[in-house]
């Protein structure tokens, strides 16, 4: 389908969050529509309210959701299934519309382990994960799958420690993050996104050389964060990787057809770099 020929058979999906406008999904999802001619159109909804949403998304026929900050576990609340995986990891970014019937499912634990596969291995790593919300939870149970060796850092005391203690792991105050053996550090807060690029979630002096540093934040490309690793001498990976994974299972999930995953990635490099 040509951008713009939009028509009553036309199939609306979403993403729903709150901040919503740094969001590439939009761009992303369009692209794929256009590429393969599937008739779909693709908007982002700064929601605040996730019971009123999901009840548009019954109401309006929207076929399908992504969901994002801060929506991913509570939204678990008002669906009619949920994916036994997403169930264990305690959060859904992915929502299809089956007949009227919602299921939840997860699909930000296989874009994180896709995206660190590039870089290093995963089995028998110390990893460390920064936050507690629903990205670190998917994370936190992809790394443990595979094999590694898991530490929750979190500010905020009691949702690190659920985290830990859910996934029968450790958990350390960010006051004590030098107190950490690390060989992976994967960012999976806020911390550093649009616009409060200039903010990083742990001290500059607690990058360790040779150690790999992923962010799960994609807009900046490049967060302080990983300037300051890559200064400090580790590899480094950004956001895309694993946002382009997870919209690929997203995107086939809900339309049953293959993702040109090559157009999906250079659209999301193509917004960033105009930004």
């Amino acid at each position: 389908m040509k951008q713009g020929n939009i028509d009553s058979k036309t199939c609306l999906y979403g993403v729903i969050g709150d901040p919503i406008s740094h969001s590439l999904s939009p761009a992303m999802h369009n692209s794929a529509f256009s590429h393969i001619g599937y008739n779909g159109a693709y908007l982002a909804f700064n929601v605040k309210d996730v019971a009123a949403a999901v009840s548009g998304v019954r109401g309006l026929d929207i076929k399908g959701l992504s969901v994002t900050i801060p929506h991913k576990i509570k939204v678990m609340d008002y669906l009619d299934e949920i994916d036994d995986d997403a169930l264990k990891i305690g959060a859904v970014n992915t929502i299809v519309n089956k007949g009227g019937h919602l299921y939840g499912y997860n699909s930000d634990c296989l874009g994180a382990v896709n995206a660190l596969r590039e870089k290093t291995e995963i089995k028998g790593k110390n990893v460390v994960v920064v936050g507690a919300g629903g990205a670190a939870r998917a994370i936190g149970f992809g790394i443990l799958s595979e094999g590694a060796n898991l530490t929750i850092v979190n500010i905020l005391e009691d949702e690190g420690t659920l985290l830990a203690k859910d996934l029968g792991v450790e958990y350390y105050h960010l006051s004590d993050f030098n107190k950490v053996d690390y060989q992976v550090l994967i960012n999976a807060t806020p911390v550093g996104m649009t616009p409060d690029t200039g903010s990083m979630p742990v001290k500059k002096e607690e990058l360790k050389e040779g150690a790999v540093v992923m962010d799960i934040i994609y807009n900046p490309l490049k967060t302080r964060l990983l300037s300051e690793a890559e200064n400090s001498g580790c590899d480094i990976i950004d956001g895309v990787s694993m946002f382009v994974y997870q919209g690929v299972s997203q995107f086939e999930s809900w339309t049953g057809e293959k993702a040109p995953v090559d157009i999906m990635r250079s659209t999301v490099l193509d917004a960033l770099s105009t930004r």
